[in-house]
């Protein structure tokens, strides 16, 4: 047998994995597609019909290679965030920029401080440098920010995770809690704030932009609230020697000609961005509403699903799961101890049918 060419210590030490099991996956084991996709917290009211429009007049330009600059939508976020060019740094949605802030910030055996049950794709590419995970358990359904912290000062960890608004429970904390946070950690300690669901929680979630600070990174997509989740685009801002550091090591081509343009032209429909706001948040009522109905527990939500408690522990909530994936209807839930006695649904067009389905087959499993 011939010998195989060995891998870094750190690689051949992992397990192939995948944070999460796309619902495609799933449908390939199962021979059958879901008939309602509500558990990957996308938006299926979709992008902007400018956008749309936009994407098709330059479909045939597809054949040139993309800007590896990203200047145009670098400089179009920038008027946007009121902030230098220099200022912004654009990537494979919010995933690919997590995984190259955690190579500028993280070596083997570096110890790093996020919440117990938080986005698992971060904790990826924490494992993927042979980086140490401290995880703090969430209290009250939020992210511990005394317990993190305590964490980050007792570590000296060179990086702190923190979403907000949250996944996997859709709460939040308001901005002056956030920037408490921040102003207390150590100076050598990164803080990547993760703002996904930023545009759809309220306005007083989001602290006042200050690119001056040298140990925050704040990072947002157009996968949630602009509806292009399947275009993978996201950016991160800050200060700017820190952004300028990013490209030291980034895909210089990883973000398509299409995805530039398309995030773009979403950037410049604010008026499609507020009609989807609204409609989400009328969806996290309707869908709370329909969980109260059936004997359930919503979670308050800033993001674009909602969080139900199905009343028991993390089988039974597991269980719920299962019966709902039987019927064709995908959806997740958290896997953090205490959290996962929840299971949580999308809010989106035509989507209120599966969110009654769902909530009334846990009722059924209650009973």
């Amino acid at each position: 047998m011939r010998m195989r060419p060995p891998l870094t210590p750190v690689i051949d030490a992992l397990p192939a994995t995948v944070p999460f099991v796309g619902p495609e996956a799933q449908e390939r084991a199962r021979g059958r597609p879901f008939r309602a996709r509500i558990g990957a917290n996308e938006s299926s009211f979709g992008p902007s019909p400018k956008v749309i429009a936009r994407m098709t007049e330059v479909a045939r330009d597809q054949w040139m290679y993309c800007d590896p600059d990203n200047y145009e939508l670098k400089a179009a976020l920038a008027t946007h965030l009121g902030v230098g060019i220099e200022n912004v740094v654009v990537g494979e949605g919010i995933d690919g920029l997590l995984g190259l802030l955690v190579r500028m910030h993280v070596g083997p055996g570096d110890p790093v401080v996020t919440s117990l049950g938080a986005y698992p794709t971060f904790n990826f590419h924490v494992a993927g440098v042979g980086g140490r995970l401290v995880t703090v358990p969430y209290e009250r359904d939020r992210e511990n920010l005394d317990g993190l912290l305590e964490a980050a000062r007792r570590e000296n960890a060179p990086l702190v995770y923190l979403s907000n608004p949250d996944n996997p429970m859709g709460s939040w904390w308001e901005a002056d809690e956030i920037m408490r946070f921040a102003d207390a950690l150590p100076e050598t300690s990164m803080l990547v704030l993760d703002e996904a669901y930023g545009e759809l929680g309220p306005a007083s979630a989001l602290p006042a932009i200050d690119v001056s600070r040298p140990n925050l990174v704040r990072m947002r997509t157009f996968s949630k609230a602009y509806g292009l989740a399947g275009i993978r685009c996201g950016y991160a801002f800050g200060e700017a020697r820190e952004i300028g550091d990013f490209e030291k090591i980034r895909n210089h081509y990883g973000v398509s000609r299409m995805a530039q343009v398309a995030g773009e032209a979403a950037l410049a429909d604010q008026a499609w961005l507020a009609e989807v706001v609204a409609k989400v948040d009328a969806g996290r009522q309707r869908i709370s509403a329909i969980a109260v109905e059936n004997g359930l527990q919503p979670l308050p939500s800033a993001t674009n699903f909602v969080t139900i408690d199905c009343g028991g522990d993390g089988d039974f909530a597991g269980k719920v799961m299962q019966a709902m994936l039987s019927r064709d209807v995908f959806i997740r839930k958290p896997m953090g101890p205490v959290l996962d006695r929840c299971i949580g649904g999308g809010v989106g067009a035509g989507r209120m049918r599966a969110a009654r389905q769902t909530v009334k087959r846990c009722r059924r499993v209650l009973v």
